[in-house]
């Protein structure tokens, strides 16, 4: 007999079609979770639905905050168009390759925005379409059953296996028309349906050994489909009794890691006939393809083995059906649940979503990296934990389930560190412990946040003057931590301080280098020292620059020969100093003054009696220039005598001027100027009246020269007398300080110096003019 299948209402099958085709598109408030579904095989490309109008964000947006489909692993089953915001199938899905016989089937995606980041949870459930039809294990069925048995027993027949869920698995069994049996359709806890064979009359071997019938096994699509297996019934003789399992349940745990061949349980029958009806066979029953690749059963012990190893991230556990049947056709069944321990056997999985590899400095809370993690092992085996090395100016921070970011945790400084390199590492909390590393460099982009600095706040250069131009003097040097452009640096001088210095005329530098070069000759005694301002800025945006001082020494040379004051060498008559024929040895006769424009040993002067009359007789002082007598006059020593006094400086090589010094020794100074020979010839081929003119004009220039002398000396002590503590006098004293420092031994104990103001050139020209 078959059973009539159910017919549901039409109203049923109506609401059914039009909820597999409507996309439920379902808002969860607080987890902000969208759900979807669709129909599995659908074609690649399919519409989904509208992403952009179900977030309730305008046309455009998505596109604009760069909105993201992620999805555990790297396997990407949803596709979204940015610019219209559907959301697309990017290829075509298999529900039960995909969950296998889980229903129902949820496939668990994200939706990333960034700027600012935001995650919002997704489900798509694949529902399932009747694309498979029932299918037996086994082409044929062998029952045997004894012709002993009674009308209403029922024989439990092989089930047929569906991949399809739901309604579309199988639904109904029919038998074809026999006298002897109809098909009754239990259905089990687990949602299953069993076909089971029923005795409607008794069996007679002698009359008929066996019966060949037909199970057709249907589902609940439309239309449906079928699965078809041959019934062979052989009748037996009589065989009182069926074989006894010790227990109808066995449970049984197994690792996951357990080898192949491993024993898993060992089941045990009884029987208590003999002969041929007692000997005891074990084989699965009505076992699932799964069961029957994963194990194997000794047909003989009842040993129970692995086929091959085990995966519980697969199936966690196996439900087996163990038959034990006798020689005589009886049989017993018993179950063994098998659950399958977990073992951490795999490490945790990191999937990078974004990534921000160069990243500015100065720039606090950045996001540098988005990524996900997960671990297929389940308890403790699949708790991760996600960490990086210690010091770093970047942390972690969760987002949603399993979702970080790594964000700057301060502001970068490229100039401290231009790269970094990041390992994160992802461990599960199982035993062993299992992780993964990944490692990312992270470049900081330079900003210009750092001024040229120099080398020195102020640089001291020398040059020697009467250098030659376009000379180099020095070198001014800064950096910059920057880099690129922005460490570009150029060299520029400042304005001067003092208007009236001519720098422009003086100095120039190299804009590139910072190398300086004097333009012109420098005169020391014209300009001692100028000092001026450095500038050196960066190429950045915007510049930056700092300042530095340059300061010029010029060094003197040589370059000034002594000059005498006096006796002025103005090319008149010669000036005659008189000395008494009374003065003793030491006495001073005149004073032999002379300045030397340079400074320094340059201006350090010397004097030595380079000619004289009569040898011996007068010495002159090497650091004072006097003239003194060497000795006690007498009277045969000779009344005019001529001396030559040579006046050098100390410089390198040194220069030198001479002096002639005309001496008459006279009893006293009462007695009357006796003139010189060369005077004497020129007065007498002269008439009186030129001789007369001669005089008075000698008188009155003397008298202007001792004069102007004098007020020279005046002016120059007072100026000097904070500086010198000498006496003034006339020209046979000593002179003012600034000119000529005297110890009290009468030795020189510093340079020569004098002062070249314009009032005294002007003193100096008109006393050699006169």
């Amino acid at each position: 007999m078959e059973t009539p299948l159910p017919k549901a209402p039409q109203k049923r099958q109506v609401t059914a079609i039009i909820i597999v085709l409507i996309l439920l598109i379902l808002w969860e408030v607080d987890g902000m979770t969208i759900k979807y579904s669709v129909l599995e095989e659908r074609e690649s490309g399919s519409y989904v639905a509208n992403l952009a109008k179900d977030l309730g964000l305008g046309l455009g947006e998505l596109e604009a905050r760069d909105a993201r489909i992620l999805s555990k692993g790297n396997q990407q089953y949803l596709q979204l168009e940015q610019k219209s915001g559907n959301l697309i199938l990017k290829e075509k899905l298999d529900r039960e390759e995909l969950c296998s016989d889980t229903d129902p089937c949820i496939l668990h995606f994200q939706v990333l925005l960034k700027s600012p980041v935001h995650f919002i949870q997704g489900e798509l459930q694949l529902l399932d379409i009747n694309d498979h039809a029932p299918e037996f294990l086994e082409n044929e069925i062998l029952l045997k059953i004894s012709e002993s048995s009674h009308p209403g027993t029922a024989f439990p027949l092989k089930i047929a296996q569906d991949l399809d869920v739901g309604s579309n698995t199988v639904q109904n069994y029919t038998i074809s028309t026999n006298s002897y049996f109809h098909l009754f359709t239990l259905n089990h806890s687990d949602g299953r349906r069993y076909p089971e064979l029923v005795l409607d009359k008794a069996l007679d071997r002698e009359e008929q050994s066996e019966l060949r019938l037909t199970l057709t096994a249907l589902d609940g699509g439309s239309p449906p489909r079928t699965g078809t297996s041959q019934v062979l019934v052989v009748v037996l003789d009589i065989n009182d009794n069926a074989p006894e399992f010790a227990q109808l349940l066995y449970e049984v745990q197994v690792p996951e890691n357990s080898p192949v061949g491993s024993l898993v349980i060992t089941v045990f029958a009884t029987d208590l006939d003999a002969g041929t009806y007692g000997e005891l066979s074990y084989s699965f029953f009505q076992s699932s393809n799964q069961v029957i690749q994963a194990f194997e059963i000794n047909a003989v012990t009842g040993e129970i083995r692995l086929k091959k190893p085990l995966d519980f991230e697969e199936i966690r556990s196996y439900r087996l059906e163990i038959e034990a049947s006798d020689g005589g056709g009886l049989s017993g069944k018993c179950t063994i649940a098998i659950e399958v321990m977990d073992v951490n056997d795999n490490a945790p999985e990191l999937t990078m979503s974004v990534l921000i590899s160069d990243i500015p400095e100065n720039t606090p809370d950045t996001v540098v990296a988005i990524f996900g993690i997960s671990d297929p092992d389940s308890g403790e085996n699949g708790k991760m934990m996600c960490t990086i090395q210690d010091h770093l100016p970047f942390f972690l921070k969760l987002t949603v389930e399993n979702f970080y970011t790594l964000v700057t945790e301060r502001a970068l400084d490229r100039e401290s560190q231009a790269e970094y390199n990041i390992t994160i590492t992802v461990t599960d909390l199982g035993t062993p412990r299992l992780k993964t590393q990944h490692n990312i460099t992270v470049t900081v982009s330079d900003v210009n946040d750092n001024a040229p600095a120099f080398s020195q706040t102020t640089y001291t250069l020398r040059v020697r003057e009467n250098n030659s131009p376009a000379l180099h003097i020095g070198s001014v040097s800064a950096t910059d931590r920057d880099s690129g452009a922005n460490a570009q640096v150029t060299y520029s001088l400042l304005p001067p301080a003092d208007p009236q210095l001519p720098l422009a005329s003086l100095v120039s530098i190299n804009a590139d280098n910072g190398q300086l070069f004097a333009l012109r000759s420098l005169d020391y005694e014209a300009l001692q020292a100028f000092e001026f301002g450095v500038r050196a800025a960066d190429r950045g945006s915007p510049a930056l620059s700092s300042q530095a001082r340059v300061r010029v020494l010029v060094l003197d040379d040589n370059d000034n020969a002594p000059f005498v004051l006096y006796p002025p060498q103005n090319g008149s008559a010669p000036c005659t100093e008189l000395v008494p024929r009374a003065a003793e040895a030491g006495y001073l006769v005149t004073k032999v003054v002379a300045v030397d424009g340079d400074s320094g040993q340059n201006a350090w002067l010397s004097y030595q009696l380079l000619k004289a009359t009569e040898p011996g007789l007068f010495g002159v002082w090497a650091h004072n220039g006097e003239v003194r007598t060497a000795r006690l006059l007498s009277e045969r020593d000779a009344v005019k005598h001529r001396l030559v006094v040579l006046v050098k400086d100390n410089g390198e090589p040194p220069r030198s001027a001479s002096v002639t010094l005309h001496v008459l020794l006279v009893d006293g100074f009462s007695q009357p100027y006796l003139p010189l020979p060369e005077v004497a010839a020129a007065e007498a081929r002269a008439d009186p009246l030129t001789v007369y003119l001669v005089v008075a004009l000698a008188s009155v220039s003397s008298l202007f020269l001792f004069s102007v002398l004098v007020f020279v000396a005046v002016r120059l002590c007072r100026r000097s007398r904070a500086a010198s503590a000498g006496r003034c006098s006339g020209p046979e004293g000593h002179f003012p300080g600034h000119l000529v420092d005297v110890s009290g031994a009468g030795t020189l104990s510093q340079s020569y110096q004098y002062e070249r103001s314009p009032l005294f050139s002007t003193l100096v020209h008109d006393i050699a003019w006169e």
